[in-house]
């Protein structure tokens, strides 16, 4: 019965000792997963910040893009309405009529080349040479006091 006795003890000890491990084994494990719980629950709320800081700058950058576009266009049709605009899509239409009138009538070519001529000799007049010159590159007042000055001369003369 001593052996039995001492055998028992022996078996309960290792059992104990088995018992005792794979409790700590399991204690570590759920430990271990409980952290690995955590890490991914940290991990997803920096992930679901980082997506949220992003998605709000991506929505301030689509309006301050919706509100150049508005900008941009604001300023194209302000730009179309500039007075040189016009007048050069009405010269463009001027043009086109010359154009059919010289096909279509036979007189006009002739007089309208004529007329042109004379339009291109006059704006070269006005706008090259010595007087158109002297304005540009004297001030005002003072290019007006040269050129009254001039016509008194030229006058008296």
């Amino acid at each position: 019965m001593n052996d039995f006795l001492t055998g028992l003890i022996v078996g309960l000890a290792v059992c104990l000792v088995v018992s005792v491990a794979l409790l700590s084994k399991g204690a570590s494990e759920k430990k271990r997963a409980k952290e690995e719980v955590e890490k991914y629950k940290k991990m997803l709320q920096d992930r679901m910040e980082l997506e949220s800081e992003g998605l709000s700058k991506l929505k301030e950058e689509n309006a301050e893009l919706k509100k150049q576009n508005e900008n941009l266009r604001i300023s194209l049709n302000t730009m179309s309405q500039k007075p040189g605009r016009k007048e050069m899509q009405r010269l463009d239409v001027y043009q086109t009529a010359a154009e059919r009138l010289s096909m279509n009538s036979p007189g006009f070519a002739p007089v309208w080349q004529a007329a042109l001529k004379e339009s291109e000799e006059e704006f070269k007049k006005t706008f090259l040479g010595l007087t158109p010159y002297l304005r540009r590159h004297i001030s005002t007042k003072t290019s007006d006091a040269v050129l009254i000055d001039e016509s008194n001369n030229n006058t008296t003369i």
